[in-house]
């Protein structure tokens, strides 16, 4: 599989700022509402959203992701790609 963070994104979410679960709810509905090929790329500062429970809904859908922290800025960046 190719490196997620290192393609363009076709759309980006900011979550930044939003407690569980508003984060996956989110982040569910516009993975949803794509085209498959879409390239999500989600900004989250929430640590049990970026590491838990995005990852897991991303798992039980067979979508391909990546996750990056953005250690210096303290947010992570999950890149979803809608199968």
């Amino acid at each position: 599989m190719a490196d997620l963070k290192s393609q363009t994104p076709t759309q980006t979410l900011d979550v930044l700022g939003r407690v569980c679960p508003f984060p996956l709810v989110l982040t569910k509905k516009t993975i949803e509402k794509a085209e498959p090929g879409t390239l999500l790329k989600v900004l989250c500062d929430a640590p049990a959203s970026a590491e838990d429970t995005i990852p897991k809904y991303c798992e039980k859908n067979n979508y391909a992701y990546e996750l990056v922290k953005i250690e210096d800025k303290g947010y992570w960046e999950i890149y979803i790609k809608k199968s």
